[in-house]
């Protein structure tokens, strides 16, 4: 006796964030259905023009533009941004370089030299 497999499936809200991109954006069908791990899989090798032009132009989620703006998610609450920006909003805030923006990427920069040496202290003992 074998027993058949059932497909591995995950909701949309976790498609969506494994594939980067903001779920209220997406086409209806998408959010309303379940994501088979075969239909991720398929959608990161050959993405469909819905998908390629939410990662080119957004919105984005947060995890995204935090990115985009070398800055941690958490800077972008204190920075105000709690919504999904488009790729041009992201440009606008950039060119502006606001002065949170920069005091965001200076305690960035510092988190991530902590974590660095940290790293290194570790691998050596």
């Amino acid at each position: 006796m074998t027993s058949q497999k059932t497909p591995q499936t995950m909701k949309p809200a976790t498609a969506a964030k494994k594939l980067g991109v903001y779920l209220e954006a997406t086409p209806a069908e998408f959010q309303e259905g379940v994501v088979s791990r075969d239909e991720l899989n398929a959608l990161q090798a050959e993405p469909p023009e819905w998908l390629r032009d939410l990662r080119r132009n957004g919105p984005h989620p947060r995890p995204v533009i935090a990115a985009k703006l070398g800055i941690s998610i958490s800077g972008l609450a204190r920075g105000g941004i709690t919504d999904a920006l488009t790729t041009e909003q992201i440009e606008e805030i950039k060119t502006a370089a606001p002065d949170w923006l920069q005091r965001e990427r200076e305690t960035h920069a510092e988190v991530r030299k902590e974590e660095a040496r940290v790293k290194a202290a570790r691998s050596e003992s």
